[in-house]
């Protein structure tokens, strides 16, 4: 393998963990720093207003962007399996 076939499946894999893991977090960014300034307006100070929307938005954003994140994790994985098979056997 030589490295600028490692340094493209790196800068791939970096492209799509960000793309699958960007929108629930960026979700759960969102919704903690609305929640954090409702608590700080109205003094309130329950840990568990902060938790339960971020866990509830974070599976609303995995329900309604499951199935293209998981298109994009099965052509990364078929890309990666015909990267490996053009490499041939016998290779270390």
């Amino acid at each position: 393998m030589n490295e600028s076939l490692a340094l493209d499946l790196l800068q791939k894999t970096f492209l799509v963990t960000l793309q699958v893991a960007g929108p629930p977090l960026g979700v759960a960014l969102v919704v903690g720093v609305l929640v954090s300034l409702l608590a700080a307006i109205t003094q309130i100070q329950e840990m568990t207003l902060t938790f339960v929307p971020k866990i509830i938005a974070m599976a609303l954003v995995c329900v309604l962007l499951g199935p293209w994140m998981l298109r994009a994790l099965v052509a990364f994985a078929a890309e990666l399996f015909a990267r490996a098979a053009l490499l041939g056997p016998g290779v270390h």
